[in-house]
């Protein structure tokens, strides 16, 4: 497995499991965050997402290495979208 694999992998395993915390407790501390990850680490968390991605970026120049997500939504739940104004 590529260096790249591993860290997508840890980072995507340590968002579900951030994820699913912060929906089973909307009291969590990531719950409505965004969170960054590199890694599979949490190294940046707030309510702005330029701001995470801009830690995200300055932690760890290499964007296969990075994750960012926002916390307490239902990724497995589809939404359509009849039209766009």
């Amino acid at each position: 497995m590529s260096e790249s694999t591993t860290c997508s992998a840890l980072n995507l395993q340590a968002a579900r499991q951030i994820n699913e915390a912060a929906r089973k407790d909307p009291g969590s501390p990531f719950a409505g965050k965004f969170v960054g990850l590199v890694d599979g680490q949490v190294v940046a968390a707030g309510d702005d997402p330029d701001d995470v991605v801009e830690r995200l970026r300055q932690i760890e120049p290499d964007p296969s290495r990075t994750f960012c997500f926002e916390a307490g939504l239902d990724y497995d739940r589809v939404e359509d979208i009849w039209a766009l104004r």
